[in-house]
């Protein structure tokens, strides 16, 4: 096991970060690389690692929906309540019914064996939606109608209910089941989702009284740590007791947790985004290595066929009854397309279980069902940040409900008096709360140079284990100032209260004044 995840995440990280040189979705890399390592090429992953695939997965699985309930909005939830609600079962169930309509024409499955199909590739998949619609929050794309908060929750909720029907179609096949079970599951889709909203809300209730009243952790690591494995248990007891949906309990859990206590919210942002840095390399590697290549090439025109027509006409007539009479306007309905579309996770997970039963069809279910992981996910992974600014509103960005990530870049002016320790020692204490880039400047004002060597001695010993870079040269302190905010895209400027420290008298010097009024930039005073 030890040298599988060696392959895995060393080759797993290897082969995202060279898509995202070649301006692909890592993904992309991750699943290529998956399949490189898989039995029917290089065989360089065991068999042990293969066959806990699943449960790993299950772990990325509950990360990223983690993650997505601390991003969910609840005045946006709010303000696309209905139109989540019908993006929740429309597309996905229109989708399933197109896909059996034409499983049965062209491939001659009967209704039941087609509508199997069709739940496979109606679900959709949290592994990519997830983290592009909270990318799009995190720049505002949508956000001021809360777009990416309606597909979280759609998206969230189809699956639901086509893991339901599917559920109930595969007893079908392996016992007799009444005609009251079909009655019955209007009230099992909303029995697991009311159930799925309640226990994620206690879940949150006894998370903020362990980590905030009583004070059971100090720190980010340990609260992530704690969350991730309430988080999971929700996951393992639901697929023990399959009366709730543990996933949706997840979300919502992370949702309460923005209400019941933001600072701890935020901080498990920052945990579950380091967490999903890992757990994402290992889920589309060990997709990629369970893609049954050998079954692929029978079933390549009839399965593009089937997924084309599937969602070009079921999928986007949900799209247009969720979106009808909404706010939506006709650019951000046909954004739907690209955001709403992806499919991995969920057809990884029960793709094969039609085969493994022995259901006739279930090699070309399996077949297909790997042929919409091939093709939707890094489409619509490359899809998603595409088309955002070419179809959806740029809003305002709400920093309590997503983690932005911003490249700080500080800018601190020095000189040789004795001020230049405390603004060094200020700049190093900011630089390292925010993993910032420092520009160091030092503008000579005389020929006496002697002093030069101390001034690089005391940047060096204090900014250490800071990138930094310094700059000593001559011409005014201002524009010297400016020129080099422009050139570096600097965010902060850190400069000592006076320019002189022969000026006693003078509360602010003459060019941190006139910085203060000609320039955007937060300047900060020590």
């Amino acid at each position: 096991m030890l040298t599988d995840i060696l392959w895995v995440l060393g080759m797993g990280f290897c082969g995202g970060e060279i898509a995202r040189r070649l301006k692909l979705p890592p993904l992309v890399g991750m699943i290529l690389v998956g399949i490189l390592l898989s039995s029917q090429l290089t065989n360089l992953l065991s068999e042990n690692i293969l066959q806990s695939a699943d449960s790993l997965r299950t772990i990325a699985v509950m990360v990223i929906l983690a993650k997505a309930g601390l991003g969910l909005d609840r005045q946006k939830i709010k303000q696309q309540g209905a139109v989540a609600l019908k993006l929740g079962f429309l597309p996905g169930i229109c989708e399933a019914i197109v896909v059996a309509i034409v499983a049965h024409v062209l491939l001659d499955f009967n209704w039941v064996t087609g509508l199997l199909l069709g739940c496979i590739l109606g679900a959709e998949s949290p592994a990519v939606i997830v983290p592009a619609m909270l990318k799009l929050k995190s720049l505002g794309w949508g956000a001021k109608k809360g777009i990416p908060d309606a597909i979280l929750i759609g998206s969230a909720l189809s699956d639901v209910l086509l893991l339901l029907v599917f559920s109930l179609l595969i007893a079908l096949f392996s016992s007799d089941v009444a005609v009251t079970s079909w009655q019955l599951l209007p009230f099992q889709f909303l029995l697991q989702i009311i159930l799925g909203v309640v226990f994620g809300w206690l879940t949150a209730k006894g998370l903020v009284l362990l980590l905030v009243k009583q004070k059971w952790s100090k720190n980010t690591i340990s609260d992530t740590i704690i969350v991730a494995n309430v988080a999971l248990l929700l996951v393992v007891l639901a697929y023990k007791y399959p009366f709730f949906s543990g996933y949706l309990a997840v979300m919502s859990a992370g949702f309460f947790l923005i209400e019941f206590s933001a600072p701890l919210a935020r901080r498990l942002r920052n945990g579950f985004n380091t967490l999903w840095k890992v757990a994402e390399i290992f889920l589309f590697v060990l997709l990629g290595a369970n893609i049954p290549l050998n079954v692929l090439g029978n079933s390549l025109g009839v399965g593009l066929t089937i997924i084309v027509l599937g969602t070009l006409i079921g999928r986007m007539l949900g799209w247009y009854l969720s979106t009808w009479r909404s706010n939506w306007n006709s650019n951000e309905k046909l954004f739907l397309l690209a955001g709403n579309s992806a499919k991995a996770t969920v057809q990884a997970a029960i793709g094969a279980i039609p085969f493994s039963l022995g259901i006739e069809g279930g090699e070309q279910i399996l077949a297909i069902a790997a042929l919409s992981i091939l093709v939707t996910a890094p489409l619509g992974a490359w899809a998603i940040p595409t088309f955002a600014p070419r179809l959806l509103q740029k809003g305002e960005v709400d920093a309590t409900k997503v983690l932005i990530e911003k490249n700080i870049i500080i800018l601190t002016a020095i000189d040789n008096s004795h001020r230049t320790i405390h603004v060094l020692t200020k700049t190093a204490e900011i630089a390292r709360r925010s993993d910032a880039q420092v520009i160091v400047l030092h503008i000579q004002q005389d020929d006496h140079h002697n002093y030069i060597d101390t001034l690089k001695a005391n940047t060096d010993n204090l900014l250490a284990d800071i990138h930094y870079q310094l700059f000593i040269i001559e011409g005014s302190k201002h524009e010297q100032m400016m020129k080099l905010a422009h050139q570096y895209q600097v965010t902060e400027i850190i400069m000592c209260r006076t320019s002189n420290h022969h000026h006693h008298n003078i509360a602010i010097a003459s060019v941190p004044q006139k910085l203060l009024e000609t320039t955007s930039i937060p300047v900060i005073l020590v």
